[in-house]
């Protein structure tokens, strides 16, 4: 393990700000050399970081993204999931599954080591499974994945066997045994950190990963080295080539790619659409469409105006979303039907061109719900009350976001539809989403499997936004995760599809994509299904 050298924020920030101009002006290359000699073998990677200081550094409670992405290279999981789908071989060497699918047995390797010099082994596989499935831990993500309810328990049989059982076939285990919200962190960090696990650091965020946590200062940098004697990667994957990942946490887009213009990057996460054509060609840039939920719309149908389902369906058709996403995206990012991306099985693709921009229909559906006075805005009213909703969105809100908010605000305008937003720090956010005292929030939720709708659309899922309660919903929701067949849970999925449509709960409006770029010396990079960066084998120079 090599210690790590440390470079103060401030010095990223001057130079990237420096460097901006540079990116986003006259485009020249990197001007600074990151070859061995001045990189030092260190691999800079610039990330938004939204959040992670608020107790968000622990992928088993955190649902955002940016957790399960740092905290990749620490938190080894079961199994991996390969670019086809398929799964192989990690910690667990081999698994078989019950026929009636409700047991899954894992023979686990033997000569996987903690960081900590813990062993990996069958009680380090029930303590992470168990401490998900605790209410305790305040879990909602994880244990989701996990099976939740159905989840029974897991039982050691020896040190290298064990058996994870649930009360009734949980098709989606695999896939969720492959991701770090399902990783595996030390026993001996579950017993002595437990209540600081959540904001992690060295010696607390402890795993079998090919990278160690070396230091961590909130808000500005993670920084972690090679862990030399990695050598249980999934597909015979090693440890990077480099000696230090440096995680430089940069809210700013064009900060981001400031550094990458100067050098002081050499790989930039989160990159705005906007931004890809104005960069040097040097670099590379990599766009995943991500699976999951698109980027969409919750509309509260218990509370306020929502409860309408012709409201409901006309705040749908009075938005032009085709003109927003290229307009703000610069077609970086395809326009949305369904409440599952394209790249997520399952997806219905008959959904798409079923219902257009029509601000005629929308105005007939508004008059139909009776909305048909208007005050001296121009807005709806009825019975003495304007057509209004109010649209709470968890800060920090990029321009372009705030660009698409200003155009669905203008569009539901045009029909007497009042749109007011209120941009909340996430404290505030909290206060507002707990309660459901909303009538529109928004988000994107990348997710391989589409089990991820349980969360959002079953009456008791931790993410219902939109507080949809439908018995037939919930009955194809518990369906499918209980259903092994592909092509039967394809079925389900749909029909889930369809119910939206014609219920309008959820309104999606684009496909987010991941952008990564990387400057040329970066090379052996690979993504996981979520286009998430892998740092197995990767090399600088």
């Amino acid at each position: 393990m090599h210690a790590p050298r440390r470079r103060p924020r401030r010095l990223f920030l001057l130079a990237a700000v420096a460097a901006t101009t540079l990116a986003l002006g006259a485009c020249a290359g990197p001007g600074v050399d990151t070859g061995p000699e001045a990189g030092g073998g260190e691999l800079v990677w610039a990330i938004a970081g939204a959040n992670l200081s608020a107790g968000h550094m622990d992928p088993q409670t955190s649902q955002l993204d940016s957790a399960a992405s740092v905290q990749r290279g620490v938190l080894d999981s079961l199994v991996f999931q390969n670019a086809d789908g398929t799964f192989a071989p990690w910690l667990a060497s081999g698994w078989v599954v019950s026929a009636d699918g409700l047991e899954y047995t894992f023979s686990l390797r033997d000569d996987v080591v903690f960081h900590d010099g813990t062993p990996f082994d069958a009680a380090a596989v029930k303590a992470n499974l168990d401490r998900i499935a605790d209410d305790a831990t305040d879990s909602k993500q994880a244990a989701s994945m996990l099976g939740a309810e159905y989840y029974e328990g897991t039982t050691v049989i020896d040190p290298q066997t064990v058996v994870v059982r649930f009360s009734q076939p949980n098709a989606p285990f695999l896939q969720a045994a492959s991701t770090a919200y399902l990783g595996m962190y030390s026993p001996a960090t579950l017993a002595a950190n437990a209540d600081t696990l959540k904001a992690g650091g060295p010696g607390i965020t402890v795993g079998s990963g090919p990278l160690i946590m070396s230091d961590y200062v909130p808000d500005q940098e993670i920084v972690y080295v090679r862990n030399d004697a990695y050598a249980w990667g999934p597909n015979g994957a090693g440890a990077p080539e480099f000696e230090t990942l440096r995680v430089a946490i940069v809210p700013e887009p064009a900060v981001r790619i400031g550094m990458l213009a100067s050098g002081e990057a050499q790989l930039a996460s989160n990159i705005t659409a906007n931004a890809v054509s104005a960069l040097d060609s040097r670099l590379t840039v990599d766009a995943k469409s991500v699976p999951g939920l698109p980027y969409s719309l919750f509309l509260n149908e218990g509370y306020g105006v929502f409860a309408d389902e012709l409201v409901r369906e006309a705040f749908s058709r009075a938005i032009d979303i085709d003109a927003a996403v290229e307009t703000i995206y610069f077609g970086q990012y395809e326009r949305a039907w369904s409440v599952l991306g394209p790249a997520t099985p399952g997806y219905d693709a008959s959904l798409e061109g079923t219902w257009e921009f029509d601000p005629e229909a929308a105005n007939a559906l508004l008059d139909e719900a009776g909305w048909t006075q208007r005050d001296a805005e121009g807005y709806r009213t009825r019975d003495g009350a304007r057509l209004s909703a109010r649209w709470i969105a968890w800060t920090p809100i990029s321009d372009d976001a705030a660009a698409l908010a200003n155009a669905i605000q203008s569009d539901l305008r045009d029909v007497g539809f009042e749109i007011v937003r209120e941009a909340l720090e996430p404290g505030a956010y909290n206060e507002q989403y707990g309660p459901k005292t909303f009538d529109i929030t928004d988000w994107d939720f990348a997710g391989v499997d589409p089990d991820l709708l349980r969360a959002h659309l079953h009456s008791e899922g931790f993410q219902n936004a939109s507080q949809v309660s439908d018995a037939a919903l919930d009955a194809m929701l518990s369906g499918a995760v209980a259903e092994s067949d592909p092509a039967a849970r394809a079925a389900l999925y749909r029909q889930v599809q369809q119910w939206n449509a014609q219920h309008h709960a959820i309104v999606p409006i684009f496909v987010p994509s991941v952008i990564t770029v990387l400057a040329p010396e970066v090379t052996g990079l690979s993504y996981d299904l979520y286009g998430r960066p892998l740092f197995f084998g990767v090399s600088l120079g």
